[in-house]
């Protein structure tokens, strides 16, 4: 059946035209017979568009997709499949899971419908919800190994000072001032672990004077080479936060960008709202987006999972620490930073709630 010779629209059609879920109706050459206002939204394409249109000219997917819709034609079994990447024609990337069911009616050709639901939310949710959770598990280990490291620590330090005060040679203060300094040098690197101790002190910022303040920061430090753009919305609102902490945690984001371009390269700092947007579980009217961007060789996909951990680092040289100060400290502005990373592409993005957030921080508002 042509979509030019289809009735009107039957109660049926109507039916599914109203529901959330992406509905497609599909022929056995794949050609496009139906597709509802869900599915219009979800393809970025409109159904008058859609119709008479093979399904490979809508999505860009493995061939193995196409293979198990020839099949259920053929055989009349539905079934469903779930996390399944597609590209649309623009371009857009998406994760969806669907149900394929064979339609038959007497006197025509068996067709299918095909249901489809965008889990990236969910995905992204979820990935947001475990990236909470294991910064909040790795803030509650460093704090019961702090406790049991710098304990010793300070009867160590304090029983080379008694040593030193016995020694009749004052030749050999030498030795106890290596154990002094090295039990000062862990107890503090401990402390760095540790992370802010101290809540935030919130008033009301520009944030675009906060990342200013980074740019000339890190361009002062960068290589000539090293070009600092911006690409800033000047509609945002003014942010509830606390100045030198958001400071602290885009200054060690960007530091790690410039180290990574080694001496040339493009970073870019930009700015964004985004609406009725979730971090974690919660649902958000409005968030600020902050993102730092640099162009350089990417993060090794076996540590993407893993930089907000404390003491991981791509870098020889690296500590491991900065990025882990950097998320609690977002975390406790009730926000959180998220990387995504590519060669000649590595993102991160910084959430922070606009909507109320002062009734969001715990300790007093000077």
């Amino acid at each position: 059946m042509s979509p030019s010779s289809r009735p009107d629209k039957s109660i049926q059609d109507l039916i599914i035209d109203n529901i959330s879920t992406a509905v497609l109706l599909v022929d056995s050459k794949l050609d496009i017979l139906h597709l509802n206002a869900a599915g219009e939204m979800m393809l970025d394409i409109s159904s008058k568009r859609a119709l008479g249109q093979n399904l490979r000219q809508i999505i860009k997917v493995d061939d193995s997709f196409f293979t198990r819709l020839d099949k259920t034609y053929k055989n009349n079994h539905p079934y469903s499949e779930h996390e399944l990447p597609i590209s649309l024609f623009n371009g857009k990337e998406l994760t969806i899971d669907y149900s394929v069911a064979p339609i038959m009616q007497p006197g025509q050709d068996t067709q299918l419908l095909i249901e489809c639901t965008s889990i990236d939310r969910h995905l992204r949710i979820a990935h947001e919800e475990n990236l909470i959770a294991q910064h909040q598990a790795t803030r509650s280990l460093i704090r019961g190994m702090a406790h049991e490291i710098k304990n010793p620590l300070g009867g160590l330090r304090g029983a080379a000072q008694l040593l030193e005060k016995e020694l009749p040679d004052a030749s050999l203060h030498e030795y106890t001032d290596i154990i002094i300094g090295e039990a000062d040098r862990l107890r503090n690197l401990v402390d760095r672990m540790l992370g802010p101790n101290n809540l935030p002190r919130p008033k009301l910022i520009n944030i675009h004077e906060v990342i200013e303040r980074v740019r000339q920061l890190a361009q002062v430090e960068a290589s000539d080479q090293i070009n600092f753009k911006r690409d800033y919305d000047p509609s945002l609102p003014l942010i509830m936060a606390d100045p030198d902490q958001l400071t602290q945690a885009i200054l060690n984001i960007t530091r790690n960008a410039v180290l990574e371009l080694k001496d040339h390269g493009n970073i870019t700092f930009r700015t964004r709202p985004q609406r009725h947007y979730t971090i974690g579980s919660h649902v958000h009217r409005l968030v600020l987006k902050i993102q730092i961007i640099d162009d350089g060789s990417g993060i090794p996909e076996d540590l993407i999972e893993n930089i907000f951990y404390p003491m991981i680092s791509g870098r020889a040289d690296g500590s491991g620490i900065g990025l882990s100060i950097s998320q609690a400290l977002v975390n406790q502005h009730q926000g959180l930073i998220e990387c995504q990373s590519e060669p000649g592409n590595t993102v991160f993005s910084i959430l922070l709630p606009l909507e109320n957030n002062l009734k969001e921080f715990k300790g007093d508002f000077k």
